[in-house]
């Protein structure tokens, strides 16, 4: 079973998987960042100058005595779900213009090679062409 595992292991797959986790989390923070700190300004700019991270519905206000916080506000945040949802467009997005692409590449390079005919193939096209040709 161990050895199972370390096969399992040393496979290309399991590291290539590795890899896409890890990039997938690094692009997750700079896509957050991006839509955070840029396009939901300017969408809240777009709409009156709105900031959607500060939206929310309060449930009950914080308790402050003597200046200081004794019980925090408990609020419902759904700005930063709006957040969430634009972030997770944007995402979407970048992600179906990526595989969109990807396709199109592998596509590409699979009719050009399916349909490249080796020499052998070219003379029995050729063979079979003439006897088309010839009278009965």
């Amino acid at each position: 079973m161990f050895k199972e595992f370390r096969d399992f292991i040393k496979t290309g797959n399991v590291i290539e998987f590795a890899v896409a986790v890890i990039m997938a989390g690094a692009v997750g923070s700079v896509m957050n960042g991006f839509v955070d700190q840029i396009i939901m300004p300017i969408l809240g700019q777009l709409i009156g100058g709105i900031d959607f991270s500060q939206f929310k519905i309060v449930l009950s206000p914080a308790v402050i005595e003597n200046g200081q916080e004794v019980t925090p506000e408990n609020a419902i945040r759904y700005g930063s779900w709006i957040n969430s949802v634009v972030n997770l467009i944007i995402i979407g997005f970048a992600m179906f213009i990526v595989v969109k692409a990807y396709n199109k590449y592998q596509k590409k390079e699979v009719t050009d090679e399916a349909f490249k005919l080796t020499t052998q193939e070219e003379l029995l096209t050729e063979i079979r062409d003439l006897l088309k040709k010839r009278p009965s």
